[in-house]
């Protein structure tokens, strides 16, 4: 089967296509086939190929293949679905560590991972929401916050942080949203109270102030902001980090965590059906083939357009 493989440590030019062998039918218990037609290109695929995750990644070295939202068709039965079924999931790379992502035509899924595509939802769309659902959610979740509260949202023109805003919105948070130019119309019909435009992040907080004189309880921190950001919240407040070396250090009584989404099928199913019903509103930025994957890590880098750009395969 095509692979891509991470060939060594550095920028999209280390991506190139390989041949592996095909996983066969029960050949790791537990584990389920998953015919692969789309992946979706993560901040965590360009952080890990570029060597910033020394500490994270154990003893694997490159050769590996990246990759963890996928969409596709299972070749073998799972719990509650037969073979045949559409499905999309997110592998969890730092946990398993085995290298197989899904920058490849057939991937090694657990259960647990997959839920089923409702039948109007494509696989570029689902390809688009598994982690980046479960990253909003789950860092939402960390926050607690009670209605009323308000949330500075960043990154809020990219998939996690336009889900988080839905979210954040409908369990009645008052958000800031801070979006590309254009975008802030839509963001404030997905939900956000303010939508500001991207700037340094001290031109950030000061729009965010400007807005919002007393300062927000919290930050969902989707463009890796991070230090700089932590001056638009109030002491006392929260901040969420999505990356561990995009982390600041807490001050002024902040407490600050960093969250990395964990599977939940039964939350990644509601999401998909709510994405089906619109509901809920993804974004996909561009379509690409597997063997163009080096030009995505660069779109992708460059900030080309935001939402998540698809690999088809």
């Amino acid at each position: 089967m095509r692979v891509v493989e991470v060939t060594a440590y550095g920028g999209p030019e280390v991506l190139r296509m390989a041949r592996r062998p095909e996983p066969e039918a029960g050949d790791v218990p537990g584990r389920v086939r998953v015919r692969l037609r789309a992946a979706g290109v993560n901040q965590a695929d360009l952080r890990i190929r570029a060597g910033r995750y020394p500490g994270h990644v154990g003893d694997l070295k490159p050769p590996f293949v990246l990759g963890t939202d996928f969409a596709g068709t299972l070749m073998d039965p799972a719990p509650g679905m037969p073979a045949g079924t559409r499905v999309a999931g997110f592998v969890p790379w730092f946990d398993e560590l085995t290298g197989e992502g899904t920058y490849a035509e057939v991937l090694r899924a657990a259960p647990e991972w997959l839920a089923p595509i409702p039948d109007d939802v494509d696989y570029t769309v689902a390809a688009s929401v598994p982690l980046a659902s479960a990253t909003a959610q789950q860092g939402l979740d960390r926050l607690a916050l009670p209605e009323g509260s308000t949330l500075l949202v960043t990154g809020a023109s990219g998939v996690v942080g336009r889900l988080a805003v839905q979210y954040a919105a409908a369990a009645g948070v008052r958000v800031v949203a801070v979006a590309h130019e254009g975008d802030e119309s839509e963001l404030k019909l997905l939900g956000a109270e303010h939508s500001i435009e991207r700037g340094t992040p001290e031109d950030v907080v000061a729009r965010v102030v400007a807005a919002v004189p007393e300062r927000v309880d919290a930050v969902f921190d989707g463009a890796f902001h991070s230090a700089p950001a932590l001056a638009a919240v109030k002491d006392g407040g929260a901040f969420i980090a999505l990356a561990a070396d995009r982390t600041p250090t807490a001050e002024r009584n902040i407490r600050v965590e960093t969250v990395r989404g964990r599977p939940d099928a039964a939350r990644l199913k509601e999401t998909l059906e709510k994405v089906a019903a619109r509901e809920l509103i993804t974004r996909v930025a561009d379509v690409m083939p597997l063997e163009e994957v080096a030009e995505a890590h660069r779109r992708a880098e460059a900030g080309h357009r935001p939402g998540r750009i698809i690999l088809m395969i």
